[in-house]
């Protein structure tokens, strides 16, 4: 339960337009939703400052939408991800402001009340057709309220491109670099800036390249210091840890 909810709550009693029965009722659902298939962590936005996040694969659509309904009766806001199109509709049914963001496969919700987006971060992505992991990476990182500069398809085949940018890369507080292929681009970045280096393997490359594992290793095995690494495919993750980096710039 969001915090305003449970100060609501309170207001309601002392007033007298809510008895101790009714206020029991809707507190006793406050550490999570229990929906069955599902139990929705209402406390998250309290403990982490973003309520729980949706990851749709594998859930019918009728669950999404019961899950998201929940998540905005005690929040205001909500991110669903590896999201499409059906997906979207049943959440904008319940709530009409969502909007969706097809090449990242996200839903999100913001009914917060507008703030200027905090320090910087970068995303670079090694190739175009890595673009759709690194979008999940800087929308989840913007929904937690972080200026992202993002710097697309500038894989080390091109060093220049890369080179090109380096004033913009540099001043960044903490850099997400998404690698298919060979996945050596996150080590050649993290050879260049002082800031944390977060590298995402993508499962885009040909026959050897193992759906992302060989990218994977070769991230795990980078000699340059401030790089980690984080699973395949994982933008969200990655996204989600660079905005708390960020954030610390800011304390």
């Amino acid at each position: 339960m969001h915090r305003s909810n449970v100060r609501q709550i309170l207001e309601e009693l002392k007033s007298g337009t809510l008895s101790v029965d009714e206020a029991y009722d809707r507190l006793r659902h406050l550490p999570f939703t229990d929906l069955e298939f599902a139990k929705v962590d209402n406390h998250r936005a309290i403990r982490k400052g973003f309520p729980e996040v949706i990851f749709c694969q594998g859930k019918t659509v009728e669950q999404i939408k019961d899950i998201a309904k929940t998540v905005l009766e005690n929040a205001d806001a909500l991110m669903a991800t590896r999201a499409n199109e059906e997906v979207f509709a049943a959440i904008k049914s319940i709530e009409p402001g969502a909007i969706y963001h097809p090449q990242a496969g996200v839903v999100c919700v913001d009914k917060r009340d507008k703030q200027e987006k905090i320090g910087l971060m970068a995303v670079i992505s090694a190739g175009t057709a890595d673009i759709p992991v690194a979008e999940e990476a800087a929308i989840t990182a913007e929904m937690l309220n972080s200026k992202v500069e993002r710097i697309y398809d500038v894989g080390v085949a091109g060093l220049h491109r890369l080179l090109s940018a380096y004033e913009r890369i540099a001043s960044a507080r903490v850099i997400v670099v998404v690698a298919g292929m060979d996945g050596v681009l996150p080590s050649v970045v993290g050879g260049l800036v002082s800031c944390p280096v977060i590298a995402v393997p993508t499962s885009i490359g040909y026959g050897a390249h193992f759906s992302g594992l060989a990218p994977l290793l070769t991230m795990l095995n980078s000699c340059a210091s401030g790089v980690a690494v984080v699973n395949i495919d994982n933008g969200f993750g990655a996204g989600y840890i660079a905005a708390l980096i960020n954030q610390l710039g800011n304390y």
